[in-house]
């Protein structure tokens, strides 16, 4: 490789990506079956509905140590029953590994469980910045009227594990109660 000074092959202009291997990843209410309590309410629902979109730039393998990562998540606003439209949620495989998150646009909670099950949120709003610690598996909620934009920077050996959470969910659900968003 020549020395001196290059362009870099990655962009970031404020709410989108973009460069070299970028992965883009899209699930719709069909890929969020068993996430909501009110089943009746999501079986009433257009199952091809975006939920959200993931696009990331990975420069290296998945599970190389040292690698790191970033993503932009679009998430729909929009709610099944009383429970707002979020991401699936995970563990990281790896479970030392830590998260940034931060909040591009719109708003919305970003959900935390320890391995105890203890659960606790914190407000997204654009500019906020949220450290995730290890062993704390995570989801975001999206509690406004608009697409909830927000960016993230993880290792690249963490993985994740939506397994666990598939299986056993989280202990506390986000639910609009009384026009506000409120753990329950």
């Amino acid at each position: 490789m020549e020395k001196g000074i290059v362009t870099s092959p990655y962009t970031f202009t404020g709410d989108t990506i973009g460069g070299e291997g970028l992965k883009t990843g899209v699930r719709t209410l069909a890929d969020l079956q068993g996430i909501f309590a009110d089943e009746a309410a999501y079986q009433a629902m257009d199952k091809d509905t975006l939920a959200y979109r993931v696009e990331s730039i990975e420069p290296d393998p998945q599970g190389t140590p040292g690698g790191l990562y970033m993503g932009i998540t679009y998430l729909a606003p929009g709610k099944v029953g009383k429970e707002y439209f979020m991401t699936k949620g995970h563990f990281h495989l790896n479970p030392e590994s830590t998260e940034f998150y931060w909040g591009v646009k719109g708003e919305g909670m970003l959900i935390l469980m320890d391995e105890d099950r203890h659960v606790w949120a914190e407000k997204m709003v654009p500019g906020s910045l949220h450290y995730i610690r290890p062993r704390v598996a995570h989801r975001v909620a999206n509690t406004g009227d608009e697409t909830l934009v927000f960016a993230a920077s993880w290792p690249s050996d963490a993985g994740h594990d939506y397994g666990t959470i598939a299986r056993e969910g989280f202990a506390k659900r986000l639910l609009e109660i009384n026009g506000k968003p409120e753990l329950v």
